[in-house]
């Protein structure tokens, strides 16, 4: 890498080498200081005349390697900043800042650091080694050293929400001519949500097949399809040899019961013979009961035994005929739908959720949902159930919501635009998402401070909705916020990462 260093109207190119060794001061153009005392690259820290051997040593950096801070950022004193292009701390680092130096203290050329608290030299000084209480400040862009963004973009992944970066331009209109407009975050309320789609279809809950238990012949069909029913009415009429023959049975079990009874009181007959007879009797009448036949029903056979025995099949709830198989003549199989009945006064929307954003979503959260045959109307429903599994091809979760319908306007088989409401929010701070910028993958919005000064703030996103978002932390109500442009201010930042910077 090269360094450029302006003395006057002289421009001196000096050569860095890429290796972790370091060119002495003199070398790259600083100003002359006070000889440092000699320190052997090869050996120990001056305090101990051998390495321990049951601590591993760094020999490039005269150092153990539980205390090379040149190797190890975590052993770096935490808020100090660090000069990544000459590999020292900034503090110390009189090749940017040469005017710090004191002259009057002996410089360790091998840690960088003044001989008085080099305890990599000497362990003694470990404890007394302190940050330097002067902030540093960065003169070529008039702002402290740890606040510079252009000087020091790698800060931006390390900085939290609440702190920011500043960003300087060349002059005051310099930014409004590259195009950088700044607005006040609105002020609204906003709902989180999770975007998926979703299919609408019947619910299972109100849905039947109605079908014949028995075999036999379709005699009459009393409603078509798209017949509103209520509960009980009758949609056939079926003649089965089947239903005859369980309606003589049950009548013979009836009159042998009788008869049975009649013995017994006079003595005749066992009280066994008796319960034989009612047990048999019992089970004429739960078969004719599993054909469809109620209490009422069956005793109104057992006085009408002359009459014709016919099934009359029944709808078990109010609905809609949506779907119909009876035809008047055919023969009917057993447990074969005749008709499909369903209540349409609620539906289910069986929705797609990204395996993302499943920690987002749980039951009983509202779903809004919007469909193309109905614009601007939006129905509401309410999260009932997610699947414990994902489809291992598309990595989604289906998960159900119910509906109401009371109109019936929702049909089955309709494809709708589902969000899943997450959160709430009645006094947010607003801004576009042209206002966010993303860097080290973190969501970023530059605050305007003055015409050529800008401060990156990192931040945090809550609900997004129609272009806006919503900002937790990192911006407040009434600053000035790059709504657009932020692009050119974001590389602004990243200015020395494209070949230029505060070593120009």
């Amino acid at each position: 890498m090269s360094l450029v260093i302006r003395i006057g109207a002289l421009v001196v190119a000096v050569s860095l080498a890429a290796s972790c060794s370091k060119p002495s001061h003199e070398e790259a153009g600083s100003q002359p200081r006070a000889e440092a005392q000699p320190v052997s690259a090869a050996r120990p820290p001056a305090a101990e005349a051998t390495p321990d051997p049951k601590r591993l040593y760094c020999k490039e950096h005269s150092a153990y390697e539980d205390e090379c801070l040149f190797c190890h950022e975590e052993l770096r004193e935490k808020g100090r900043l660090w000069c990544e292009e000459h590999d020292r701390y900034e503090d110390r680092c009189f090749l940017c800042h040469p005017e710090l130096q004191d002259k009057n203290r002996a410089l360790c050329e091998k840690h960088f650091l003044y001989v008085d608290e080099c305890f990599l030299c000497n362990p003694a000084l470990k404890r007394r080694a302190s940050v330097d209480p002067a902030r540093l400040m960065c003169k070529e862009h008039g702002v402290p050293e740890d606040e510079c963004g252009i000087c020091h973009p790698e800060l931006a992944a390390k900085i939290e929400p609440g702190k920011g970066l500043k960003v300087r331009f060349a002059s005051p209109d310099a930014a409004a001519k590259a195009g950088v407009r700044t607005a006040v975050p609105q002020a609204g309320s906003i709902t989180g949500g999770v975007e998926c789609y979703a299919e609408i279809v019947f619910n299972q809950n109100k849905l039947a097949h109605v079908a014949s238990p028995v075999e036999g012949i379709i005699q009459s069909v009393d409603v078509d399809i798209g017949r509103q029913v209520a509960k009980d009415a009758i949609l056939a009429t079926i003649f089965s040899a089947a239903i005859g023959e369980a309606v003589a049975h049950a009548i013979l079990a009836q009159q042998t019961v009788e008869r049975e009874r009649k013995l017994r009181a006079d003595r005749v007959s066992s009280e066994k013979d008796l319960q034989e007879a009612e047990a048999a009797h019992r089970a004429a009448v739960q078969q004719l009961k599993s054909l469809g036949f109620d209490n009422d029903q069956i005793q109104e056979l057992g006085q009408n035994r002359g009459d014709g025995v016919v099934l009359k099949v029944r709808a078990p709830f109010a609905g809609e005929i949506v779907e119909r198989n009876a035809v008047r003549g055919a023969r009917v199989e057993p447990g074969k739908p005749l008709f499909t009945l369903v209540n349409r006064a609620t539906m289910w929307a069986m929705l797609t959720v990204p395996e993302a954003q499943l920690a987002h979503v749980r039951v009983g959260q509202k779903v809004k949902l919007s469909i193309d045959a109905f614009p601007g109307q939006t129905f509401t429903g309410t999260l009932t159930w997610i699947a414990t599994q994902l489809d291992e091809r598309t990595r989604m979760a289906r998960a159900r919501a119910e509906v109401p319908n009371p109109d019936g306007v929702l049909r089955a088989q309709m494809f709708a635009r589902a969000r899943v409401i997450t959160s709430n929010s009645d006094k947010a701070v607003l801004v576009p998402q042209s206002a966010v910028q993303h860097i080290e993958g973190r969501p970023f919005a530059f605050v305007k401070v003055a015409d050529d000064l800008y401060e990156a703030r990192p931040i945090r996103i809550g609900a997004t909705l129609n272009g806006q978002l919503e900002v937790l932390d990192g911006v407040g109500p009434e600053e000035l916020v790059v709504v657009n442009g932020g692009f050119l201010v974001k590389s602004q930042l990243l200015i020395s990462r494209l070949g230029a910077g505060c070593v120009d």
